[in-house]
């Protein structure tokens, strides 16, 4: 067996950076030394413990990672020379900031699909944003650096997590008793709801729901024997384009793989049901019984 081949890649800065005596006059590289030694202080005294050389260190690699995560995000091409000529003429401190804002965008969007009122809190938001920071700009400018890569990945992901969470807020805003305004939201949780719920056909919306309503609406299902993809075209017509590819995806995996509408139409108790409803819908059911 051949041995695997590694390629080496270094942070994109460092790349740069090595084609300064070629490419740049010597007064270009002191400017972009000292722009370099002040992001690296300015990051020191905000992200790590600036009194220390450990401090200064951590400082110097988050700098290393943030300008180059700027690069890749401002360059057109993986030219080196382009790097270099944007760090000339648009300086240092504007790559940075471009790196930084990146990383602050991430951290805006939700990162899984169970949204807390804490997720609000600023004291959170900042720790957040710092542990974003560390995470994807620690880059050594000796060893190779995927910063850029799993930025990509994240903003992929936490998209993807973002439209479940906005397709769930719309279906809250038109319940069908009215807006749930609970700022704790199981994303994952409300969809299940207005899925299993849309079913019985009418198009009315169920983003909340207790033992009661459900006990009912089961009774409704096995008395009239609606036709479940009916009433799922219901609710797509109803839902925005915007949520409608979230939507219809979670109903192709409940098609097959919700037991609730599985066994609704078999002779399981109400209690097995609603015990196979919580697995779904989690915390968005009421407790309504003592």
């Amino acid at each position: 067996m051949l041995p695997a081949i590694v390629i080496e890649k270094p942070p994109r800065l460092v790349r740069a950076i090595k084609l300064l005596p070629a490419e740049a006059s010597a007064d270009e590289a002191a400017i972009l030394a000292d722009e370099l030694s002040g992001i690296t202080a300015m990051v020191a005294e905000k992200f790590t413990n600036d009194r220390t050389a450990e401090g200064i260190q951590r400082a110097l690699l988050l700098t290393v990672g943030g300008v180059s995560l700027g690069l890749e995000h401002l360059a057109d091409t993986e030219d080196e020379l382009e790097s270099l000529e944007v760090l000339i003429e648009e300086g240092a401190e504007f790559v940075f900031q471009a790196g930084f804002r990146l990383i602050r965008e991430l951290a805006a969007l939700p990162e899984d699909s169970l949204v807390g009122e804490y997720d609000n809190d600023p004291v959170y938001s900042q720790r957040r944003l710092k542990e974003l920071f560390v995470d994807l700009c620690t880059a050594d400018p000796g060893e190779s650096w995927s910063g850029y890569e799993r930025y990509l990945g994240q903003v992929e992901q936490r998209k993807k997590v973002q439209a479940i969470v906005r397709a769930a807020q719309w279906l809250r805003r038109n319940h069908y008793e009215g807006p749930v305004e609970d700022p704790d939201l199981n994303a994952e949780g409300v969809i299940a709801l207005a899925i299993i719920f849309a079913v019985e056909g009418g198009g009315r919306i169920t983003a909340r729901t207790g033992q009661k309503e459900f006990e009912r609406f089961v009774k409704s299902v096995r008395k009239n024997d609606p036709d479940f993809e009916a009433g799922w075209a219901e609710l797509i017509a109803r839902v925005p384009d915007a949520h409608k590819a979230v939507i219809a995806e979670r109903i192709e995996t409940y098609r097959t793989h919700c037991t609730v509408l599985q066994n609704i139409r078999t002779k399981a108790s109400l209690k097995q049901l609603f015990t196979e409803l919580e697995n779904y819908a989690g915390s968005e059911l009421e407790a309504d019984y003592p």
